[in-house]
């Protein structure tokens, strides 16, 4: 037997690495840029802008659908004029407050409800009750309750977060499993602290999802509420804006409000929640 260990019935030939053909392919630079989601986003908007400037041409009334040079225009007088700007500060004001108080009252709900049983059966049955029911539906009451203020916007913009995050927040802690949780008692974590350093970590991916969720309903409540009434210590929204143009029949003022809300929620995706997510779910390898 040879010391070294090669079989003698094996023929063993050494090839080059160009016998092996490519092994690693440069991209193109079609391809790198591809790979961009941010160009193909943007590529995709474009697109979507094209078609509006060429539909509006085609229909070739204003009062119906202005053209995207027209309302970038408007947009653009607007923010130049401060209009625009304190409009959108009202609003976000309003939000803030209505979108941070429900996001608390959601989470001192969940961890109620998957501490206690009776906190449980309070948290299906109410969202039973209340989240089907449209937040917009309550402003009446609200009005009653609150008057012509912040307080009746804060009111529906609540009852439009509170729900939606409580129910993703509910089911994603009873999704962790039983060996999170285990290993946290063994380290002698029980109640909020075993909420604060397994549950939440460990469920945050449903957690995003439910901010995420509360954030559009809470947006869309406060401009639909603000189309409503939308003055509120003397003091208008952004809904309150497209109203008003509306009346006038400053067609492209209303376009370039809604425009203005576009921009705000795709900055708010696309930066905030999607900062949150590369910091958190992404680097800890939750999601793809």
């Amino acid at each position: 037997m040879s010391d070294t260990g090669l079989r003698p019935e094996i023929i063993q030939t050494p090839r080059g690495t160009r016998d092996f053909g490519i092994v690693e392919k440069p991209l193109t630079v079609f391809e790198r840029l591809y790979n961009q989601a941010w160009l193909r986003k943007t590529f995709l908007v474009a697109v979507l802008v094209v078609i509006w400037e060429l539909y509006a041409r085609h229909l070739d009334n204003p009062l119906l659908v202005p053209t995207f040079t027209d309302t970038i225009t408007a947009w653009w007088q607007a923010v130049i004029s401060g209009v625009l700007p304190d409009r959108v500060l009202a609003s976000l004001k309003v939000l803030a407050i209505g979108f941070s108080t429900g996001v608390v009252l959601a989470f001192v709900l969940t961890v109620l409800a998957i501490t206690t049983r009776i906190g449980t059966d309070f948290l299906e049955t109410m969202t039973a009750m209340f989240n089907p029911l449209p937040a917009i539906a309550l402003l009446p009451l609200a009005l009653i309750w609150f008057g012509l203020g912040i307080g009746s916007l804060v009111f529906v913009l609540v009852h439009s977060v509170l729900w939606a995050v409580a129910l993703n927040t509910h089911a994603g802690f009873r999704g962790v499993s039983q060996t999170l949780r285990m290993v946290g008692r063994n380290y002698g974590l029980s109640g909020l602290p075993l909420v604060l350093r397994i549950l939440i970590p460990a469920a945050f991916p449903s957690i995003l999802s439910g901010l995420k969720i509360g954030w559009a309903f809470a947006w869309r409540t406060l401009i639909a509420a603000e189309l409503v009434f939308g003055v509120a210590s003397g003091k208008g929204g952004l809904g309150w804006y497209i109203l008003e143009s509306k009346n006038e029949l400053d067609i492209p003022e209303v376009f370039a409000g809604l425009l203005t809300i576009i921009m705000i929620g795709l900055l708010v995706e696309n930066v905030v929640f999607r900062t949150i997510e590369n910091r958190t779910v992404r680097r800890w390898g939750m999601q793809n």
